[in-house]
């Protein structure tokens, strides 16, 4: 379900990323977007048969827009040359941990988790795997979950951090500023038959991860409302 349409399009936008070039191919733009939206559109009900906090959310509400923000940013190249959709509670503003797909020529990649959480959320899942890190540990070490996605992607402080003790037996996973399973993939598996079903499985097997991410988030927007 996704062509090398995609991929064509996405390569070609990156050796040319202006917009006249970009209007000039609009509608092979189009037709890349409304593929990747096919997909997401797939994926959604077959994620909520095993999480069913995402049964109301639609494409739409999940897919990343392709222009880029360059207000403050030193690349002022005004589009992005990957197509992102987050499927999480809400869509891809979601604070909830949630599914991601990523696809780029020669970076392609799922994740879940939680992407730099806001400030309350990051201190509350910190304090949560430092209370229950046997529970955590279970998940992550999870032989086959350790196979697929080996350690949690995302940057790090460099000390542990306030409040939390400095001899906790697993530090690097309270320094964390994100708390993300993540696997990388080729073009080649991206475009092979059986990627919407590698999918599906890669987001059952982060569904458990997401869980207890969610319970956390669930809490600390309840403690704010």
């Amino acid at each position: 379900m996704i062509s090398k349409t995609i991929l064509k399009f996405l390569r070609n936008l990156k050796q040319n990323n202006c917009k006249e070039w970009f209007d000039a191919n609009k509608s092979r733009y189009e037709e890349a977007k409304k593929e990747f939206d096919h997909f997401i559109s797939y994926l959604i009900p077959q994620i909520a048969k095993f999480d069913k906090d995402i049964s109301d959310v639609t494409s739409k509400e999940c897919l990343f827009r392709i222009y880029k923000d360059v207000r403050f940013s030193k690349d002022k190249t005004p589009y992005k040359t990957h197509f992102g959709a987050y499927i999480a509670p809400g869509g891809r503003k979601s604070p909830f941990g949630g599914y991601y797909v990523h696809i780029e020529p020669g970076g392609s990649f799922l994740a879940g988790g939680i992407y730099m959480p806001e400030p309350k959320i990051l201190k509350a899942v910190r304090e949560e795997i430092a209370d229950n890190i046997g529970t955590f540990n279970k998940i992550i070490f999870d032989k086959k979950f350790k196979s697929k996605f080996g350690d949690l992607w995302g940057d790090s402080l460099k000390t542990i951090p306030k409040g939390f003790p400095k001899d906790f037996p697993y530090p690097k996973l309270l320094k964390l500023k994100s708390y993300c399973p993540l696997v990388n993939l080729k073009d080649a598996e991206v475009l092979k038959p059986g990627y919407p079903a590698f999918a599906i499985e890669t987001f059952k097997e982060i569904y458990p991860f997401n869980k207890f991410i969610n319970k956390v988030v669930h809490f600390v927007l309840e403690e704010n409302s």
